[in-house]
C-alpha cells in the first residue's frame, strides 16, 4: 500500500500537466503589472548569477524555476539535482544563471518564491515519510486539497518530491462526501447511492466518517475509501481493526486517518489496520527552504576597483 519511492536520476518534470506552463505569465502579471524600474539601472549587459541554498532541505522545483527563468530569456545550469539534499548551516551553489542583467532580477523573485515554497513542501513531507517508514508502517502518507489557490501544481509536486501521495489533485479526482455532503442529502447510504449514478465505476468514493457505526453503514453502501476522521487512540485503531475483522473477504476498502495531525502525533496514528493518512501539515504553514541570487561582479569592474584602492 505504501507509495513506491522515486528511483535515482527518476524525472517527475515530464508529469506535470500540459498547461502549467500558462501559470508563469500570470505569475508575472501580478509581480510586475507597470514599468520595471528599477531594470533601468541594470541595463541589457549580460551577466552570470549564482542561486545559493542557504538553508537545508530537500531541493524540489526545477522545472518552475528553470522556465520562469526561460520565460524571461535566461539559461540556468543545475549543479544539484532535484531531490538533493542541501546543506543546513552553509551556502550551498545550487545553479548559475545566466542571461541580461535586467531579466535576471526581473525574474528573481517570482523564480525564488516558487523554489521556495515547492522545496520547503519536499522537505517537511521527506520528514514525515520518512518518519513513518522508521515505525515500519507500510501504508501511505498523503497530503490534502488543503492547496493555496492558483498554487496548486507547484504545491503537489512538491509533496511528489519530497516522496508522499499528493492525493486528490481536484473535486473532480475523487468523490469524497463529507459531513456536509451527508447531511444534505439525509444519510450516508443516500450519499453513496445518489453519487454512484453520476460519479461511474472509475471514480473511488471516500466517505468521512466519525465513528465504528458512520464508517460501518458506508462499508455497506459501497465506499471505496473511509476516513476516520478526528478519531484518535484506541477509537481510531479500534474501529479500523473491528472494521477489517468485519469486512475480511467480503469486501475490498481503506481505512484513512485524518484531522489535525502533525509530526510530533504522527506515530500514534499508524496501526496495522489503518492504510492512509492524510495530513495539510505537509504544504500548509510549513517552512519555506532559503535560497538567493546573486549577480557576480565582473573581474575587470573588481580589478578597477582595487586599483582604484590602491592608489588612495
Amino acid at each position: 500500500m505504501a507509495a513506491a519511492s522515486l528511483a535515482p536520476g527518476q524525472n517527475l518534470a515530464h508529469i506535470l500537466p500540459p498547461s502549467w506552463r500558462e501559470d508563469i505569465p500570470r505569475w508575472f502579471a501580478e509581480d510586475t503589472p507597470s514599468f520595471d524600474w528599477a531594470g533601468f539601472v541594470v541595463g541589457e549587459e549580460q551577466q552570470e548569477a549564482v542561486l545559493w541554498g542557504k538553508s537545508g532541505g530537500i531541493l524540489a522545483g526545477v522545472p518552475f524555476f528553470e522556465e520562469i527563468m526561460r520565460y524571461v530569456g535566461c539559461e540556468v545550469e543545475w549543479l544539484m539535482a532535484e531531490r538533493s539534499v542541501v546543506p543546513s548551516n552553509s551556502k550551498t551553489k545550487v545553479a548559475i544563471v545566466r542571461g541580461k542583467a535586467r531579466q535576471l532580477l526581473l525574474g528573481e523573485r517570482v523564480a525564488l518564491n516558487t523554489l521556495a515554497r515547492c522545496s520547503g513542501i519536499a522537505t517537511v513531507s521527506r520528514r514525515f515519510r520518512d518518519l513513518a517508514a522508521s515505525t515500519g508502517w507500510k501504508g501511505t502518507i498523503a497530503g490534502t486539497r488543503k492547496t493555496t489557490p492558483g498554487f496548486r501544481t507547484v504545491e503537489k509536486y512538491g509533496m511528489m518530491v519530497g516522496g508522499v501521495d499528493p492525493h486528490r489533485h481536484d473535486l473532480s479526482s475523487m468523490v469524497m462526501l463529507k459531513d456536509n455532503h451527508i447531511w444534505a442529502s439525509g444519510s450516508i447510504t443516500k450519499s453513496i447511492q445518489s453519487v454512484r449514478r453520476v460519479a461511474g465505476h472509475t471514480l473511488l468514493v471516500n466517505v468521512e466518517c466519525q465513528s465504528f457505526a458512520e464508517a460501518d453503514e458506508a462499508i455497506t453502501a459501497g465506499a471505496n475509501i473511509v476516513m476516520l476522521d478526528n478519531l484518535v487512540g484506541e477509537e481510531l485503531h479500534g474501529s479500523a481493526k473491528q472494521l477489517k475483522e468485519k469486512w475480511a473477504g467480503k469486501r475490498q476498502f481503506l481505512i484513512e486517518t485524518s484531522g489535525g495531525i502533525t509530526e510530533d502525533g504522527l506515530q500514534g496514528r499508524l496501526s496495522e489496520w489503518v492504510d492512509v493518512l492524510s495530513t495539510s501539515a505537509v504544504h500548509q504553514s510549513c517552512q519555506h527552504v532559503d535560497f538567493s541570487l546573486k549577480i557576480q561582479p565582473k573581474k575587470a569592474a573588481a580589478s578597477t576597483a582595487q586599483a582604484q584602492d590602491s592608489a588612495v
